[in-house]
């Protein structure tokens, strides 16, 4: 074996990894939503995280990616760390899908069905349609089959250059002899984990094991140990995306370490045992790449059969290392190791916004109850939540641009346009909720007074203001692109009901039924309430014009309200549903 074998080899394992890499993440970036609606079914029972898990990695093709996936929700709070460990679990075994794949390329014979099966043969064909799909073809569906199948083709062109680079190798005794010390279980399992570990793949690495199976110069008893340490392996990954993290994130990164240790141990203490009374004759054969996939997985069914009655063990050992007492947990509203799964991200930073436009919602009310009655406890809060609403929003916007960065789906591209919009509207509305318990403060500081008319249609404004509130978060978070038409009448009833107080308390002042400075207050108020209004506005705007790929608000709006019939139904049902209370003189302004 010369140099340009080792360049060859070199080159094989590059395409190999590539090829996996992006076959990997268009298998992801197709699974979309359904693998989001997958993780929204986790259960507290370990069995079912273990087959959600199983098919997780299936789909994605990267125990890595799933464990590193699991370490991001935990350290995001969107799943607990007794949930994540059946996942962990189920990833091991289905990470074993790609070592049977690739078992396919040990078929021998010369008959057109063997030569077929035998992904030498196949590999061209996928490659050939997969690069029409992608070039020629505009359905982002399709073209996303399209990187699958160019993907996967170039993962076994990968491997097939690293067979044919490693083939003088079966004639080089020195080789051989290497792998005779990997039959000691230690040597092999430090091996395995070493490789594993500096890719950062148990696929890739399982991938190198059965291409170099191919030269016949391995033997099962070599390759059993290497198996083993390369499940250990996988897991720097997950600990390497656990630094920096909480220490629930800390703890799942570490159960995925001492599933695959304690796994290992297991099964080699009562496979060598076994063997020193049985004497396996099969050890001393040359090992294919089918039979490197049966032991791969059945590692890791047994381990898993064994293992998973006693979760709740392995997450007391967990806790064992990551104790309670260590510093503080940061507080991450966003992990970015999610970034690396958009659709998951785009899930994440929608339920964060979501929480976001609730606590503006819950500081908008008290701000809105201290103009009545002054509580200095509640007053507090306001400043406090206040405080946390921009944090939310300098947080989740830095991460939306960072997300915008990735291949995501069109669905995925149109989520993240909305958020964008709509971080902004309810962060002002935050804002206006802290200018709302200005007026409050001003009101109980100087004792300043309304007259008790000024007090009842100010009651009827802010129910209006409340209703909108309220309809537009139903909007926001249910995704309800029919309610959101009924947002803009209510708007312009919010803008009527401002003018006409503005007016009537003109009205007032002439009459000197109110104060100056209690005037001022007022208007503040009122200016206030209609921006609210204002802000709802352009959020259910935000989510039709997008989900409409139109990107003009503006021009949707009058669009709405001069040419939708049902705008002046809506409005003057709005209309009649909010009424200022009659004047002195018996009549409605």
């Amino acid at each position: 074996m010369d140099i340009f074998n080792v360049f060859t080899l070199m080159g094989g394992l590059a395409v190999f990894l590539f090829g996996m890499d992006i076959m990997g993440k268009a298998l992801e970036k197709q699974a979309g939503n359904r693998l989001q609606s997958i993780l929204a079914k986790m259960t507290d029972n370990p069995l079912k995280g273990f087959l959600l898990g199983l098919s997780v990695t299936a789909v994605i093709q990267s125990s890595s990616a799933t464990t590193v996936m699991v370490v991001g929700f935990v350290n995001s709070g969107l799943m607990q760390l007794h949930q994540a460990v059946g996942i962990i679990m189920g990833s091991n075994v289905g990470t074993t899908v790609t070592a049977w794949i690739l078992s396919l390329s040990g078929l021998e014979g010369n008959g057109f069905l063997v030569r077929l099966l035998n992904p030498a043969g196949f590999s061209p064909i996928l490659a050939l349609i997969g690069i029409i799909l992608y070039m020629f073809v505009r359905s982002d569906r399709l073209k996303g089959i399209g990187t699958i199948l160019l993907g996967f083709a170039l993962l076994m062109m990968g491997m097939n250059t690293m067979s044919d680079a490693m083939a003088p190798l079966a004639d080089m005794p020195s080789f051989q002899a290497l792998f005779t010390k990997f039959e000691m279980p230690l040597l092999g399992l430090l091996f395995g984990a070493a490789l594993t570990a500096l890719i950062q793949s148990s696929s890739a690495s399982v991938g190198i094991l059965q291409a170099l199976s191919l030269t016949g110069g391995i033997t099962c008893a070599g390759a059993l140990p290497i198996i083993l340490g390369q499940n250990i392996g996988t897991c720097v990954t997950a600990l390497i995306s656990a630094i920096g993290a909480n220490k629930g994130a800390r703890r799942a990164a570490f159960v995925h370490l001492y599933f695959n240790i304690i796994g290992a141990l297991l099964f080699m203490a009562v496979f060598y045992s076994a063997n020193a009374l049985v004497h396996f004759s099969f050890l001393s054969e040359p090992v294919t790449p089918l039979t490197i996939a049966v032991i791969h997985t059945c590692f890791n069914v047994l381990a898993t059969a064994v293992l998973l009655p006693f979760a709740r063990g392995l997450e007391k050992l967990a806790y064992l290392t990551v104790p309670d007492h260590e510093r503080p947990d940061t507080n991450e509203l966003l992990d970015e190791r999610l970034l690396a799964t958009p659709t998951i991200a785009v899930r994440n930073s929608y339920q964060q916004t979501c929480n976001m436009a609730e606590l503006m919602r819950s500081n908008l009310l008290q701000a809105m109850s201290l103009v009545h009655q002054w509580d200095a406890k509640r007053a507090e809060s306001v400043g406090v939540n206040e405080d946390a609403i921009d944090a939310y929003e300098d947080k989740i916007g830095g991460y939306l641009v960072k997300l915008s960065e990735r291949d995501m789906t069109a669905e995925d591209n149109r989520e993240v346009a909305v958020l964008l919009h709509t971080i902004s509207d309810f962060e002002r509305i935050g804002d206006h909720a802290c200018n709302i318990y200005d007026s409050a403060a001003e009101i109980h500081e100087k004792h300043l007074h309304l007259s008790e008319t000024a007090w009842s249609e100010m009651n009827v404004l802010e129910s209006v203001t409340q209703d909108i509130v309220d309809k537009t978060l139903h909007v926001f978070e249910n995704h309800d692109l029919d309610q959101a038409t009924k947002i803009e009448p209510l708007e312009q009833v919010v803008d009527d009901l401002v003018r006409s107080m503005r007016d009537r308390h003109i009205r007032r002042l002439q009459q000197g039924i109110c104060g100056i400075e209690a005037g001022f207050v007022l208007q503040d108020l009122l200016v206030n309430y209609e921006r609210i209004a204002d802000h709802c506005s352009n959020v259910a705007a935000a989510m039709i014009t997008v989900a409409e790929d139109r990107y003009e608000m503006h021009e949707y709006l009058d669009t709405l309200r001069n040419a939708d019939e049902k705008f002046d139904e809506r409005y003057e049902q709005y209309g009649r549903r909010y009424v200022l209370p009659e004047t002195e003189e018996g009549q409605v302004e």
